[in-house]
């Protein structure tokens, strides 16, 4: 670090960092705009971006009803991966992942995103034999995946659980090397400081309480900050999408749970990886803090709230102590809760709706941190053109109707049994 850059840091720290830049602009509502976001996540913040970027979409505002980076996409385990099984899924997640891997770049601005790589393990013969099937999907869609026996996951992961008396005996694992993680707050600030470049509105404070109408297109929306015109509005509310799409007289079939994350206290480098338990829904990272970051079950009940339940708690240390006895001491410090938007078959939905001027995206289940670059771009390209982008067409809203459903069971709690 230069001698200017230590002053630098000096000096801001000293005066409270009051002489720092925002990183995007506070803007004020305009009466109206070409596309209006309701919704400042990774997925609206996102598509605000590539709706500037790739379409020259540019009258365009994104509308948080609190922070950025105060829901969904500041409140999640980092996980970002791509061995999902079904078509659709498959091409999705890889075209996500591909976009991760040039994201700091394209925001100049850096995500932190780490390729540590993912590994889930098997324990039984049979658990290895889907695995193996997941594998060979994954390859002939040009998906990095490995299948490793008891030995190669035990030179790679050595702290598991390889004892006689382990609970779940590990059998083997699949491995998908070009996984990892990235810092979730930086994905939200990236976002928005680029698309604030382009000029997009970035409106904090400002939440949407209906729908504006103009026989039977929604033409704006009414906020707490006044009433804003929109040629389209997008919809990008994780775990309230249900909420507002009721207020345009839309029912879905989507259904809120809470899901929460856990840090433990820091430790020295001891997880290198991304690890995730095929006896049970649990996985965990570690941070650049040295913390051991976990995973696990939804919370069982229907859910608005931003805190979790004991029972989830419970359940989650009880599987990272299978998986790896060696933790047993370590204390958690803190858990956080995000809600989730839970379809049918656990796949997401970017779709036209029925109600003319309003575009869908939601959803997103497990899978909603991992999937924030293709979502975006996908979702931008819908509301430009009016048109659903092919790489999206098996996440309209239809399929429920018609019954061709994606179900994936999320390539999280139950995922292991396909």
């Amino acid at each position: 670090m230069s001698r200017y850059s230590v002053f630098s840091l000096l000096r801001h720290a000293a005066t409270g960092n009051r002489g720092w830049q925002r990183a995007w602009r506070a803007a004020s509502p305009k009466a109206s705009y070409d596309v209006v976001i309701i919704g400042g996540g990774g997925h609206g913040l996102a598509t605000a971006f590539y709706l500037a970027e790739n379409h020259g979409v540019r009258n365009v505002a994104v509308l948080e009803k609190g922070y950025i980076g105060g829901g969904n996409v500041g409140r999640n385990t980092t996980v970002i991966r791509s061995n999902y099984l079904l078509d659709g899924n498959t091409q999705f997640y890889e075209f996500s992942m591909k976009l991760w891997e040039g994201m700091s770049a394209a925001l100049n601005f850096n995500v932190m995103f780490s390729q540590r790589g993912q590994l889930v393990t098997a324990h039984s013969a049979d658990q290895l034999d889907t695995f193996t099937h997941r594998a060979n999907v994954m390859r002939s869609n040009g998906i990095d995946a490995e299948i490793l026996d008891r030995d190669s996951v035990r030179k790679l992961v050595p702290y598991l659980d390889f004892s006689d008396t382990a609970r779940f005996p590990i059998h083997g694992a699949i491995f998908q090397g070009r996984a990892g993680t990235a810092r979730h707050d930086a994905v939200a600030w990236g976002y928005a400081r680029a698309a604030s470049g382009h000029g997009v509105d970035i409106i904090e404070g400002c939440e949407v309480t209906d729908f504006v109408r103009q026989g039977d297109r929604i033409v704006g929306v009414e906020t707490t900050r006044g009433r804003i015109g929109a040629g389209r509005v997008g919809l990008a509310v994780a775990g309230h999408t249900s909420v507002l799409a009721q207020k345009a007289g839309l029912e879905l079939p989507i259904e809120s749970h809470l899901l929460q994350a856990f840090v433990t206290e820091p430790v020295k480098p001891l997880v290198d990886h991304v690890v995730a338990y095929g006896a049970d829904h649990f996985y965990l990272s570690q941070s650049d803090k040295g913390g051991l970051v976990f995973g696990g079950n939804l919370d069982g009940y229907n859910s608005y709230s931003q805190r979790g339940n004991t029972g989830v708690l419970r359940e989650v240390c009880e599987a990272a102590i299978a998986l790896m006895p060696n933790i047993s001491r370590l204390r958690l410090l803190r858990h956080w809760g995000g809600i989730m938007d839970m379809t049918p078959d656990a796949s997401p939905i970017i779709s036209l709706t029925p109600v003319d001027g309003l575009y869908l995206n939601g959803g997103w289940c497990y899978g909603g941190f991992k999937a924030t670059p293709a979502s975006g771009w996908c979702f931008a390209e819908m509301l430009a053109t009016g048109e659903t982008p092919a790489l999206v067409r098996g996440y309209g809203l239809g399929r429920f109707r018609s019954g061709h459903m994606i179900d994936e069971a999320g390539a999280g709690p139950f995922a292991w049994l396909q």
